[in-house]
């Protein structure tokens, strides 16, 4: 409600205003009403239609905003009472929303490569034996990043990501070897995957030695704006230097593994089509 300009320099201008009781009659403002002068705010800022205020806050050289967020949503659960709700907005707004998805994104990534695998050798676990390596390049990568004190931010995701492609062709090149081997020259799984370590470990040590030195400075932080890509770098390092020292010998005896099982399981089955077929 508002009043014509010309009433609104005196408070007492409020008395004129008429309002209309249950019965129909106008009955004077003054007479239902207490007129006071008091401090109030100039305006009232709103968000979504309700009354808001903004807090605003700043970090410290050594503090990341993950932690900031999590000790302000911290003190605001313990100062606030719970008929105010809360939200982020800005910096802090973009940064929780550009980390929701990250970790179903790393699922998905995942899944499709498992997919992709199982159509191209036309089996359920030869994709597992040549993912069997990318919990151990993970691992490296997050001890990495807490050895160097840096943050698991999007730039540390995107390179665990990047670190699923590179990790993987390790398998591919020593599982295709293998299965190759066992087509042509009949061999047992264990001297066929054992042999695909030794000839392929000159390409695989070619292929991960260039994709290491290729991020190497940005993990050492060199050129403009470089602190906020040297997560990404020591993720891909320390990744692949960790996943590379274990990945001849996890994916073999994955293998070994994996095939024992599968066959154990397949002559379980042909054992009872044969039983069942029998008169």
């Amino acid at each position: 409600m508002q009043v014509l300009p010309e009433f609104q320099q005196d408070p007492a201008s409020l008395s004129l205003l008429y309002i209309r009781s249950s019965n129909g009659q106008l009955v004077p403002l003054s007479s239902v009403s207490k007129l006071s002068q008091n401090v109030g705010p100039l305006s009232v800022n709103h968000l979504g239609q309700l009354p808001a205020v903004t807090l605003s806050f700043n970090t410290r050289p050594d503090v990341s905003l993950g932690t900031a967020v999590d000790a302000v949503r911290k003190t605001a659960r313990q100062v606030l009472p719970a008929s105010i709700t809360t939200s982020f907005q800005g910096t802090a707004q973009a940064f929780q929303s550009s980390m929701q998805g990250l970790g179903l994104l790393l699922i998905a990534a995942t899944l499709v490569i498992y997919i992709v695998l199982g159509i191209l050798y036309e089996s359920f676990i030869h994709p597992l034996t040549i993912l069997s390596a990318l919990p151990f390049a993970g691992f490296g990568a997050l001890v990495t990043l807490l050895l160097f004190g840096s943050d698991l931010n999007v730039y540390a995701f995107v390179g665990i990501i990047l670190l699923v492609g590179l990790v993987k062709k390790n398998g591919i090149m020593m599982i295709d070897f293998a299965l190759d081997a066992q087509r042509r020259a009949a061999a047992t799984p264990h001297d066929a995957i054992y042999k695909a370590c030794i000839v392929r470990f000159r390409p695989i040590m070619m292929t991960t030695m260039a994709a290491l030195l290729g991020t190497l400075p940005i993990a050492l932080g060199f050129g403009a704006g470089a602190e906020s890509r040297r997560p990404l770098g020591l993720a891909v390092v320390g990744g692949l230097l960790f996943s590379q020292t274990l990945t001849l010998y996890v994916t073999r005896s994955c293998t070994c593994t994996w095939t024992a099982f599968s066959e154990g399981w397949a002559k379980c089955i042909y054992s009872r089509l044969g039983k069942r077929r029998s008169p």
